[in-house]
């Protein structure tokens, strides 16, 4: 079985998802390039995750499920990013930070794959989320 992995997240921005958002924050385009978690090529083996597989990240301030992608990148193993979005919102505190690092560029989140009929966490819930 999978472990937990627990990671900091790291909200960055994409030309591509932002353009997808200012046509439709409600369209599939918007949710495929924005409801995302990119992980280090280690942190994917210790979840056994492959890309597009679910994964429920949480932490003390929310939860939502987001595909799992590998990074491109060199070895960041327990750094993940996430795109500013409603997804990577859900998981930033109200509180604000200590220090000069803003709440959405250090997030710490625990991470676990999910049963294989989880399906991303619909936009329509992150606003339900919000207004409550």
């Amino acid at each position: 079985m999978a472990e937990v992995v627990e990671v900091i997240i790291v909200t960055v921005r994409d030309i591509f998802q932002d353009e997808a958002g200012r046509r439709s924050r409600f369209s599939d385009e918007y949710k495929n390039l924005s409801a995302l978690i990119i992980l280090d090529k280690q942190d994917m083996i210790r979840l056994e995750a492959k890309d597009g597989q679910k994964l429920l990240v949480k932490n003390d301030v929310g939860s939502v499920v987001v595909a799992a992608k590998t990074s491109e990148d060199d070895m960041h193993p327990g750094l993940a990013f996430m795109y500013n979005s409603p997804w990577s919102n859900q998981l930033v505190s109200d509180n604000v930070c200590d220090g000069s690092i803003p709440g959405n560029k250090r997030i710490k989140a625990t991470l676990s794959t999910t049963e294989e009929n989880m399906d991303i966490t619909q936009i329509s819930e992150l606003q339900a989320r919000m207004q409550s």
